[in-house]
């Protein structure tokens, strides 16, 4: 090569290869749509997790306050009060679930009977009462956690739809242009690939945080049943 040709190409510059993205700014509707279904589901399951996430620090902070206050509380009324400011921890709805029905059995009793006691009839009564908030809490705990399940199953699947239809872009390719070469193909390509990717970065996110809030709703589950064996025994203690 001349020293004349090797300064043209330098001027010039090597011609440009367009990247995967590129070629995908030109892809038709339905890949545009699938993409963009993906992103969607991708932002949300991104934000529910943040939420979520916040939602139980604050809780596991909230509970190990309260644990304090009712372990040195003298009786549940202070309980009830010092309670109302750490309404984020799922022992406190355990506790107000409980003292409602504690409360309700002593006015009950001492309306029938006409005495002062402060006694309780049912214990069963008591103990379906804490066994239906502790469905409750972690019903509400549980909250945007199935939405993370369904788009770690889906994401992958709607990716898979995406991709099928980029390599049905590229026979049609083929069969327009009667040739196998790059230029006819790419597109088509283009939109299979970044579909996949699209899937799999929606899904994979979600599964690991799905999976970390499972954990964690397992662990609320044994705070809040070891919280209700002990608000047992001491309103068996004390009201029976």
């Amino acid at each position: 090569m001349s020293f004349e040709s090797a300064l043209l190409i330098a001027q010039i510059g090597a011609p440009k290869r367009p990247n995967l993205f590129e070629i995908f700014l030109h892809a038709g509707l339905m890949a545009w749509a699938v993409a963009g279904v993906l992103v969607l589901l991708s932002v949300a399951s991104w934000a529910i997790a943040f939420g979520k996430w916040r939602e139980m620090r604050r809780a596991d902070r909230a509970s190990g306050r309260f644990l304090e206050v009712f372990r040195g509380s003298q009786r549940f009324s202070e309980v009830s009060t010092a309670s109302r400011r750490l309404a984020a921890s799922p022992l406190v709805g355990l506790f107000q679930a409980g003292y409602a029905e504690i409360d309700l059995q002593i006015k009950t009793h001492r309306r029938q009977e006409e005495s002062g006691d402060y006694r309780i009839r049912s214990l069963e009564s008591l103990q379906r009462t804490l066994h239906r908030a502790v469905g409750s809490e972690l019903r509400q705990l549980a909250k945007g956690t199935t939405f993370l399940a369904t788009v770690a199953a889906a994401g992958p699947f709607i990716g898979l739809f995406g991709t099928v239809w980029g390599i049905m872009v590229a026979f049609q390719g083929i069969a327009v242009t009667g040739s196998t070469s790059l230029v006819a193909v790419a597109p088509g390509i283009a939109e299979a690939l970044v579909n996949t990717a699209l899937g799999l970065a929606a899904a994979i996110p979600a599964l690991l945080a799905y999976n970390y809030f499972a954990s964690r709703l397992r662990q609320f589950r044994a705070e809040l049943d070891d919280f209700a064996l002990e608000f047992m025994n001491l309103a068996e203690r004390n009201f029976t």
